[in-house]
């Protein structure tokens, strides 16, 4: 098992290349590159060329970091066919740029529109349609996650499509921070693991409130009627989601993947975040799965 830290908080403060060595420094053996704008933007073409990239394996190398993943988020399932092309564009470097790195996974999101899911779903098959192949002649695996927002929102649902893509090297990531988004009532961590079983390959780990308690009143979003989705990506403690219970299914279905902290928006206390997360979750693997089970 690999315990990974998305270093998200420190974008704003240091290029991707400098990323490795604030990994090792938080106590960190791996990292996740989430989209950066000097990387693989939100939404865009990567911004960086190969000596970049190079520049970038030298340095994770140098710090003692691998990289457990490359995270684009692009709009490969609409809303237009448009949008769609240059995110198939887009994530082609993106998969060239993951190979050159010498990483085996990325992950990413469904993306497209909840109230188009018929037709965002359609246009993410047409863009696998067209990218199963560089990822099959790569050897790339594609680790896939519903959001809040996108055309599969609930967990069971984003597994059964999963499985239906009907490829080994295509698998299912759990996201914490998203649990009350994906399961209904109390978000159904346990129920979504187990119809995930061998799918689930990748875990992000961050805490958050949950929105459909006190009737809906955790939040309180104007005007009121509001379809925005709102969650938090928080520090273990600081929600409401029962990370023993998410620690124990994932004991119960043998994973063995990838656990990657992803706190955002406490920048002011990133680093001192960072290093509780790391203690927390490596209590967490400890208590459920034993000691010395992560992958240095």
């Amino acid at each position: 098992m690999k315990l990974a830290l998305d270093p998200q908080m420190f974008y704003a403060t240091h290029a991707v290349h400098e990323l490795p060595d604030v990994v090792a420094k938080m106590g960190y053996r791996w990292m996740e590159l989430s989209p950066k704008a000097d990387f693989i933007p939100f939404f865009g073409h990567p911004r960086v060329d190969d000596a970049g990239v190079a520049r970038l394996r030298k340095r994770a190398a140098d710090a003692g970091v691998g990289i457990a993943s490359v995270l684009p988020v692009l709009r490969w399932s609409g809303p237009g066919e448009e949008e769609r092309q240059a995110a198939v564009r887009a994530w082609t470097r993106a998969i060239q740029i993951t190979v050159d790195l010498g990483v085996e996974t990325m992950n990413s999101e469904f993306n497209g529109r909840p109230e188009g899911a018929e037709f965002a779903e359609a246009q993410f098959l047409r863009s696998l349609d067209e990218l199963i192949p560089v990822f099959e002649r790569e050897g790339v695996k594609l680790v896939l996650e519903p959001h809040p927002d996108d055309f599969i929102e609930d967990g069971h649902a984003a597994v059964d499509l999963v499985r239906g893509l009907n490829k080994d090297w295509i698998s299912f990531l759990y996201c914490t921070p998203h649990t009350f988004h994906q399961g209904g009532p109390g978000g159904d961590p346990a129920g979504i693991i187990a119809r995930a079983a061998e799918k689930v390959t990748y875990v992000h780990l961050a805490d958050t409130l949950d929105h459909t308690a006190s009737n809906g009143l955790r939040y309180i979003v104007n005007p009121p009627g509001s379809t925005a989705r709102v969650h938090q990506h928080a520090e273990l403690g600081r929600g409401e989601v029962d990370f023993d219970a998410v620690f124990a299914a994932l004991a119960s279905v043998g994973f063995d993947g990838v656990v990657s902290s992803c706190v955002f928006g406490w920048e002011e206390d990133a680093e001192g975040i960072s290093v509780r997360q790391r203690e927390k979750a490596t209590a967490l693997i400890d208590k459920h799965f034993g000691a010395d089970r992560l992958t240095v």
